[in-house]
């Protein structure tokens, strides 16, 4: 039986670059979209750390689509780092925060790594989130962080092509860098005019959390 893995969405322009993943590299699993966009909505109204009444709902989210049955749960917004920690206390199945798979291929590249983000409040989660898998490395590496204030409002607004712009126009901030990250699912619809504008590796986090995901659940079957 194909494996059902439930996929949390905070906002309508990251499920398009998830779905184009799963299509390419584990086209057999089953997915499933829960959408919430007020949660960023909201969230953006927490400039700093998460509230705990935020956690408890983006638990609640997700524990929904534990009740559907997933074989795992995959979060495609970046700005909800601890919710997500809770929410892999509270369900049985893998949980699999966006960017992890990302972050331990960006380190495996060196110590220096950029980053290109389009959503502020995520940027502060995911740097605590950075450092500690740069912790269970076990190899220094330093985050350096480009915020593209208004590429979000213009893809949300339906020009892709000037997002993409955008953010590869800030590109070349980070071109001393050994690596440059696209920090969200959405971002990584910009990564081939990213990479026309730096010569360093552009990493992306759909097809990573995909491949991720599935050696967990795979993982898991054969214990």
């Amino acid at each position: 039986m194909a494996p059902r893995i439930v996929l949390l969405h905070a906002t309508p322009v990251a499920m398009a670059p998830i779905q184009a993943a799963f299509a390419e590299t584990w086209p057999e699993a089953e997915t499933v979209n829960l959408l919430d966009d007020g949660l960023s909505a909201d969230r953006a109204k927490e400039p700093g750390a998460i509230s705990e009444g935020m956690i408890e709902r983006f638990v609640r989210f997700g524990r929904y689509g534990h009740d559907m049955g997933a074989d795992g749960i995959l979060i495609t917004c970046s700005a909800f780092g601890p919710a997500i920690d809770r929410l892999i206390e509270t369900v049985p199945v893998p949980v699999l925060k966006p960017n992890e798979a990302m972050f331990r291929a960006a380190i495996a590249l060196g110590e220096r790594i950029g980053m290109l983000a389009t959503f502020g409040p995520s940027i502060g989660t995911m740097t605590d989130e950075f450092e500690e898998f740069v912790g269970q490395a076990g190899r220094p590496a330093t985050l350096r962080t480009v915020l593209v204030d208004d590429a979000m409002a213009r893809l949300r607004a339906g020009d892709a092509e000037t997002h993409n712009r955008l953010i590869a126009e800030r590109a070349p901030e980070l071109a001393d860098c050994d690596a440059i990250m696209l920090a969200h699912f959405s971002t990584s619809r910009a990564a081939e005019a990213v990479r026309k504008a730096v010569s360093v590796p552009v990493l992306t986090a759909p097809h990573a959390a995909v491949d991720r995901m599935r050696a967990m659940i795979e993982t898991g079957r054969s214990a």
